[in-house]
């Protein structure tokens, strides 16, 4: 298969509403379409652009934290900064005419006009001298925010020089905890100009993130303030949009995987786009779908979990590839489940209930999340349930084995009983198949009544076997 279609600006790119969507498109046909690949051989991706520690879930930072097993606390490929980007005499970096904006400033400062402290506050300047004096108004305030940020100044050593950053992160509901976190994840990160993090944040938001998640992607990935614009930022929601990611996703993804900019798109993300493609085998036309359903698949070691987890359902239940590829097509998660603690264990309880190897194929190829349904609170009871109450037989799952992924007291359990109430229950087995539609479908094929009257049933329901209350009684 040719690789160098998944880069074209015509391949996978969707039609966009006029939005900074459009410009991506020139960006890709100009720069990413003059940098077609011709398809290469079978190779293994470097570890330059993942993180080892990707499948342990048990990682915490210096300050003892919990981090998430998705995201490095100490990247591998951070992008450089720029200088221009640290705490400056400038108004800020970020934008092209920076430097003719300093100029203008200087001048500026000679006619007695105004300048930028290095804290991003604007002084006042007295003609003739060039002297620089704070207006009273600048005093009081930095006088408050030092007894704002007391707090957190006992816990680590606060430069007066952070406090624009810091009142302009509180406005996304960073208190002096995440600031704590951000410092001991990246203490740089406090060190950003204020009108470089606005401009970062504020593009991010334009491309789809929400302003309640920025919070969250500064405490997984508080680097996010380093990278630049024009250099980092544009060029990665490039290549998503160029994976044929809808712009109503891009926002999602990068809540979900922050670290992604902190990979490089030529070196890291692109080889393993093709990786998927070439050595797993995930079509082109999925994957979009696939980096979806989990975005975490871009950073992390691709090769190194697709060949074990590959080898280990070729040995275990004699997969063929094309069962493991669908998988992994369906549920991509399933190349973060550990072998060991996952995987194995839930293979073992389905023997143990009597299923054969094809069977427990046919389960995990339709419902490849049954990897990671707990055994004691999920599988193990609605098993018990499946036997004793619905009077089935293990191999009704490998026909039904949507079953397994539904909540046993919010739809199983309710609409069994609901059926036996109304005396409309079947002699025999009870049908799984009637637990697959939802509660509308349920209540005009099975039930014969009204949505009102089966909801009604099941709060009822849920109170009594929570609580001992009647149900009540539906004849």
């Amino acid at each position: 298969m040719a690789v160098s279609s998944l880069y074209t600006s015509n391949s996978l790119l969707h039609s966009h509403s006029f939005s900074y969507f459009e410009s991506l498109k020139l960006y890709l046909h100009n720069g990413l379409n003059s940098r077609r690949r011709k398809s290469i051989g079978r190779f293994a991706v470097s570890s330059s652009h993942s993180n080892p520690k990707i499948l342990k879930s048990n990682r915490r930072s210096r300050f003892g934290q919990r981090l998430s097993p998705y995201d490095s606390d100490n990247e591998n490929e951070a992008i450089d900064d720029d200088d221009d980007d640290w705490l400056s005499d400038g108004p800020g970096p970020g934008y092209s005419d920076d430097k003719a904006k300093s100029k203008l400033q200087a001048a500026s400062n000679v006619n007695g006009g105004s300048m930028y402290s290095r804290m991003g506050r604007k002084l006042k300047v007295i003609k003739g001298n060039g002297k620089v004096n704070y207006t009273e108004k600048d005093k009081e305030a930095g006088k408050s925010s030092k007894n704002k940020y007391r707090r957190l100044s006992e816990e680590i050593e606060v430069d007066e020089k952070w406090f624009p950053l810091l009142d302009y992160l509180t406005t996304f509901g960073l208190k002096d905890s995440h600031f704590i976190q951000m410092y001991g994840r990246h203490m740089p990160s406090l060190q950003i100009n204020v009108t470089a993090a606005r401009e970062r944040l504020e593009f991010l938001m334009s491309v789809g993130v929400k302003s309640k998640d920025i919070k969250k992607i500064l405490m997984r990935q508080p680097q996010i303030l380093q990278y630049t614009v024009e250099s980092n930022l544009k060029s990665h929601v490039a290549f998503l949009v160029n994976l044929g990611i809808q712009d109503s996703r891009i926002g999602q993804i990068i809540t979900a995987t922050p670290s992604i900019f902190s990979y490089s798109v030529e070196n890291s993300l692109k080889p393993t786009v093709r990786y998927l493609i070439e050595e797993v085998g995930i079509k082109e036309s999925d994957l979009s779908k696939v980096v979806q359903l989990s975005p975490q698949i871009l950073v992390q070691r691709i090769d190194n979990s697709w060949n074990a987890r590959y080898r280990f359902l070729t040995k275990e239940l004699d997969a063929p590839r094309d069962n493991i590829v669908k998988m992994v097509t369906k549920h991509p998660q399933l190349l973060h489940y550990s072998i060991e603690d996952g995987m194995l264990p839930r293979i073992n309880f389905l023997r143990s209930i009597g299923m054969h190897n094809s069977d427990i194929l046919k389960v995990s190829t339709s419902l490849t999340q049954v990897f990671s349904l707990s055994l004691e609170d999920n599988l193990k009871p609605k098993y018990l349930y499946l036997v004793n109450e619905l009077q089935n037989e293990v191999k009704s799952l490998t026909k039904y084995p949507t079953y397994l992924s539904l909540s046993l007291d919010q739809r199983i359990r309710p609409r069994h009983r609901f059926l036996v109430a109304l005396k409309k229950a079947p002699v025999g087995p009870f049908p799984l198949s009637s637990f697959v539609p939802n509660d509308e479908s349920f209540c005009q094929q099975w039930a014969g009544t009204s949505v009102d009257k089966y909801l009604a049933f099941r709060q009822s329901f849920v109170l009594f076997f929570l609580f001992g209350s009647d149900p009540g009684s539906f004849n």
